[in-house]
């Protein structure tokens, strides 16, 4: 099996692409990653050398080609596949309608299946298969659920698994869990910039240059994962307010919960002092993370714990968990409300409390910190939204600035007069 040869030039780094799998010191490996900036060749590399990989090592076996839609698999990766494949000598017959194509060479044949990773509920559409190797064309735009999933029905011996993406923010999940842990799960990660395109002419990398500046270029053309604009609170600084020591003593305390039985519950415990309202500590459970859920009782002891023997003013909750909010009555020790859920007239608390210096952070609390810098505005809503996504502190962190704006006398029946 050899590479097309049609006027073709390949990168060092390309040429890494193509021979990993079967290079000494790199095939030991389980996968490879490869990100960087736009137009620097990932994607033809990659999905050509998956391709080879596959069929030098295998026969009868399926696979699968993932995107963030089927369409823009066909689109971004089927178009060039096919013809780099052809050229080669390969056999392909698609079937459009079921979203798979066959490849044949030299007695050999397998399929190769398409796979959209939309969102959440996509990760079902991959249950159940058995795969010897995947390829995940534009990782970043994908939940990790789905790329979880179809990781795991990787099952057959010798397979691989091949990520492909451009970056994203600093804190995404697919940098804190691959990439930043590559060595760990013997992955290679291969960072590839324009120049690593041979195909790309001075000219045509200078106009990418031209139509990028500040975080955009470094993304972009530079290919390094880091935060863009669109940030719902840019007034949130890591320096202005998180903090390392906390005061010694608070004057009130209330606890905000986001709840969550799939997706992450978060609760936040707030302190009060000197009229500023410290996160001093916090629960976050994700269950995709650790691998399991919990139940309502569960969550109430981790609420125990994080309360430890303080007076709590009152537990401010997600006002849709009714089963945690009843499960929180029914032990009797706190005072349970649901939460206004008003998303932007608490966003806008929440932003007045950041800018007047009345909202302070622990160190310790990291995930509402994390949050902070992914929880973006929804460019494609016709009306201002935030993404559904990283937002479960930030929902917390909401409900507990709009309980706490409301004035005083409406916390507590005895302070009305008779």
């Amino acid at each position: 099996m050899s590479i097309p040869t049609r006027k073709l030039r390949f990168s060092p780094k390309q040429r890494t692409v193509f021979r990993w799998w079967n290079t000494p010191g790199l095939a030991e490996n389980d996968g490879l990653i490869c990100d960087g900036a736009v137009r620097s060749g990932k994607t033809m590399c990659m999905s050509f050398s998956f391709l080879i990989w596959s069929m030098t090592n295998f026969s009868g076996r399926s696979f699968a080609i993932c995107g963030k839609t089927i369409t823009s698999v066909r689109r971004n990766v089927l178009g060039s596949l096919r013809e780099l494949a052809r050229e080669a000598g390969f056999g392909i017959s698609e079937k459009l309608s079921q979203h798979y194509f066959d490849v044949t060479l030299g007695g050999k044949s397998n399929r190769y299946y398409l796979f959209g990773g939309r969102d959440e509920s996509s990760a079902a559409l991959i249950q159940g298969m058995t795969l010897a190797g995947v390829m995940f064309d534009e990782t970043a735009l994908m939940p990790r659920s789905f790329v979880e999933q179809a990781i795991a029905r990787c099952s057959v011996t010798g397979a691989k698994l091949w990520f492909n993406c451009n970056p994203a923010g600093n804190s995404h999940w697919f940098k804190r869990e691959y990439i930043d842990k590559a060595a760990e799960k013997r992955l290679i990660v291969l960072h590839l910039t324009m120049e690593d395109n041979p195909s790309l002419s001075p000219s045509v990398r200078a106009r990418y240059e031209r139509l990028y500046t500040g975080t955009f270029y470094e993304r972009f053309v530079l290919g390094k994962w880091c935060d863009v604009s669109g940030l719902i609170y840019p007034m949130f600084s890591e320096k202005r307010h998180v903090l390392r020591e906390l005061p010694r003593e608070f004057g009130r305390y209330v606890v905000s919960c986001d709840y969550g039985t799939v997706n992450p519950s978060s609760f936040g415990l707030w302190g009060e002092s000197g009229g500023v309202w410290y996160r001093v500590a916090e629960y976050y459970f994700d269950s995709r993370r650790e691998g399991h859920q919990r139940t309502d009782e569960e969550h109430y002891a981790g609420l125990e714990k994080l309360c430890g023997e303080r007076e709590i003013e009152r537990v401010i909750c997600d006002p849709s968990a009714a089963s945690f909010i009843e499960c929180i009555r029914r032990h009797g020790r706190f005072r349970v409300a649901p939460a206004k859920n008003d998303v932007i007239s608490g966003i806008r608390r929440v932003g007045d409390m950041l800018n007047g210096g009345k909202l302070m952070f622990s160190a310790a609390c990291g995930d509402c910190i994390r949050e902070f810098g992914l929880y973006r505005w929804d460019d494609s809503a016709a009306a201002d939204r935030p993404i559904k996504e990283n937002d479960h502190a930030m929902d917390d962190v909401r409900y507990f600035a709009a309980y706490i704006s409301q004035p005083r006398e409406s916390f507590f029946c005895a302070a009305v007069k008779r």
